[in-house]
């Protein structure tokens, strides 16, 4: 079940507008435990430097600007961080690095048109995770198979391999909501997390952007004041350096303040991302000021990058076992549709029902005029009125979650429910729907969202204690089965075509060899096409003729030539789509009615035409080859059916003449 959101207040709304002005790819300031330099590429002259090079590395940032940064460094350390800019030598971050005696870990990137170079001090010794520990671990969340033992493994092993007091691992919902699915707490004295709720807006849009651009964050100490990097504004750009990349990057005092309001002093934070999205994240939090080095933070995003990459293929898997499942369904109820003359037994009281593709309190059937329908749903009346407003207003099809959110003019007229799914079928004012109850939510939050709970309008929560929230008014989300219900729709209408297709060729609408419709019943199909709103570049035509019938036909004699024809019927119908009417128009012609479809589109169904008869027919036992020659038109909005063919035709023999075995339009 999707877990309702809290609605957005004024105040939520005036902190949201304050988080979009915040500049946080741009802040101009850094952690203070680590020493920021930006410097001109070709020259290596230092242009900035931030505030904290005094107190870390016993030089003002003052007195290094203009200066080269070989005469910090030494040429041999600038080489090396050039290298590593250029990429030679599988030279990688960091470059160990000493000024003044202190050794630091040297990491270089590009923005801006600069070199920025970040120098965090050595660590001491200590017994931090090794590449083969953080190797091992993710071997054994390979062998996982449920996100949930995934999400509480992975969170277990990330606690062993930073030391971390407390891990955490979020999922976003659809609706941007995040939600505590794993927690490790180092003892019991910490409040515990797991299966709260957050609203959206504590990860604002352009966080999430920047946690898309870099996929780890650390945070070594909340209590510390970030310096700025000066000057300000940079030698190339004139404005704040961009510091989306920065293992530096100072963060605004809000977040510091959230922080502190959770008991954290330091923060290592790991994005899960897949195909572009942001799908949840890992914040790994300590009560004390703690950092790990560079090279394991590094592994640890491969770590990560393997957790997401693993709750991605089981989403995926899951979405195809429940469609392939849904699929069944539907090819069930299809298949009693068209096998059992009783529509309404069919669809609400046979071996699968409605109610089995689609669960819900109701359904209702609307076949011929007459409805039915089975379980709880609105009175008859009530039903038929709520589908003239539908007509009415052009809402078909369906699917609402909530009347009295979504479509308040109608919710009066169904008040026994609060959701449903109308999809229409047949095309004669048949219907199928679907309805749901009011059902009421209650969601444990991560602290009340209240102003109580705040300093200030802008401040953080100040308790994140279990704060819990109801909301009512709505139905169960339909979670992607109104989908299935508009597919069954479409289903039904394919069978209701086939089987009025079916009687048509008693009435003489089908060639009698190969089973195709004739002229007369493309015709109509076309002129219906023309007509209808897929006129004007949506409806092309493909007029198909055998290259040198007349030879095959005199070699084989008729009866191979209509084998031949049969054949080749069969190979231009695989070329096809299901919504595409194919006819023989006589002799060794064939048509192809393409609805919905521009001159690409149509171009490509030709091709597909040809390359279908590449492979030589099989008559009696001898291969025959045999090639085509296709003019493809496509409809504007003065064309008839004669014009449309008419152009067409000519088109078929533009490619004979251009050399057989081709498309021509």
């Amino acid at each position: 079940m999707t877990t309702p959101a809290i609605p957005v207040t004024a105040a939520e709304q005036t902190r949201l507008d304050n988080c979009s002005r915040e500049l946080i790819r741009r802040p101009g300031l850094v952690q203070p435990h680590g020493v920021l330099l930006t410097a001109l590429e070709d020259t290596w002259v230092v242009a900035q430097g931030s505030a904290s090079c005094g107190s870390v590395l016993g030089i003002e940032a003052g007195e290094l600007l203009g200066r080269p940064l070989a005469d910090l460094l030494g040429p041999d350390t600038v080489d090396a961080l050039s290298a590593v800019l250029s990429g030679s030598g599988g030279a990688a971050n960091p470059v160990p690095v000493e000024v003044g005696g202190r050794r630091f870990d040297g990491i270089v990137h590009r923005v801006d048109g600069l070199v920025v170079l970040e120098l965090e001090p050595e660590l001491p010794a200590e017994d931090f995770a090794t590449p083969p520990m953080v190797y091992a671990a993710v071997n054994r969340l390979a062998a996982l198979r449920s996100r949930e033992e995934l999400w509480a493994d992975a969170a277990r092993e990330l606690a062993t391999l930073t030391g971390f007091d407390r891990v955490m691992i979020y999922h976003f919902h659809p609706d941007a909501h995040g939600q505590v699915v794993a927690e490790v707490r180092a003892d019991d004295s910490m409040e515990p997390y797991l299966g709260l709720h957050y609203p959206a807006s504590d990860i604002p849009a352009q966080a999430r952007e920047l946690y898309l651009a870099k996929l780890s964050r650390t945070i070594f100490s909340t209590a510390d004041a970030p310096q700025p990097v000066l000057p300000e504004s940079g030698p190339v750009l004139g404005e704040p350096l961009d510091l989306s990349y920065a293992e530096l990057r100072a963060v605004s005092p809000h977040h510091l303040q959230f922080m502190r309001n959770m008991g954290q002093a330091s923060t290592l934070s790991f994005s899960l991302i897949f195909n572009g999205e942001l799908i949840g994240m890992i914040t790994c939090a300590h009560r004390t000021p703690r950092r790990l080095p560079y090279t394991l933070r590094r592994g640890l995003e491969v770590f990560s990058n393997q957790v997401a990459l693993q709750l991605s293929a089981m989403a995926e898997i899951a979405r195809l076992t429940r469609d392939t499942e849904l699929l069944a369904l539907r090819t069930r109820l299809v298949g009693q549709f068209t096998s059992d003359d009783d529509t309404v037994q069919s669809l609400l009281h046979g071996p699968v029902t409605l109610l089995d593709l689609v669960p819900a309190a109701g359904a209702a059937l609307c076949s011929d005029g007459i409805l039915s329908t089975v379980g709880s749903t609105p009175e008859p009346d009530r039903i038929a009125l709520l589908l003239e407003r539908l007509r009415a207003g052009d809402h078909l099809p369906l699917a609402t979650e909530s009347f009295e959110l979504e479509h308040p003019e109608l919710a009066e007229i169904v008040p026994s429910v609060a959701g449903a799914v109308v999809v229409p079928f047949g095309g004669h004012g048949d219907y199928l729907a679907w309805f749901r109850p009011e059902i009421t939510e209650t969601t444990r939050w991560l602290g009340d969202q209240s102003e109580s709970n705040r300093d200030s309008i802008l401040s953080p929560r100040n308790s994140f204690s279990s704060w819990s929230a109801s909301v009512s008014g709505r139905a169960e989300p339909w979670r992607g089965l109104d989908v299935a219900a508009v597919e069954l729709g479409r289903d039904l209408d394919s069978a209701v075509m086939r089987q009025a297709e079916a009687a048509l060729a008693h009435l003489g609408l089908h060639d009698a060899l190969t089973g195709l419709p004739n002229r007369r019943l493309f015709i109509e199909r076309l002129q219906r096409a023309l007509s209808g709103d897929l006129r004007g570049g949506h409806v092309a035509v493909l007029f198909i003729d055998i290259d040198s019938f007349k030879a095959i036909n005199d070699s084989q004699g008729h009866g191979g030539g209509d084998t031949v024809l049969q054949q080749i019927a069969e190979r231009i119908s695989s070329a096809t789509r299901a919504s595409d009417t194919l006819a023989r128009f006589g002799g060794d012609e064939f048509v192809v009615l393409c609805e919905n479809t521009g001159e690409h589109g149509a171009r490509k169904t030709a091709e597909r035409v040809l390359g279908a008869l590449q492979h030589p027919l099989d008559i009696d036992g001898t291969p025959l080859r045999v090639t085509a020659s296709v003019g493809v038109a496509t409809a504007t909005h003065l064309d008839t059916p004669d014009s449309l063919l008419g152009r067409a035709d000519s088109a078929m023999y533009r490619a004979k003449r251009s050399g057989k075995d081709r498309v021509s339009d």
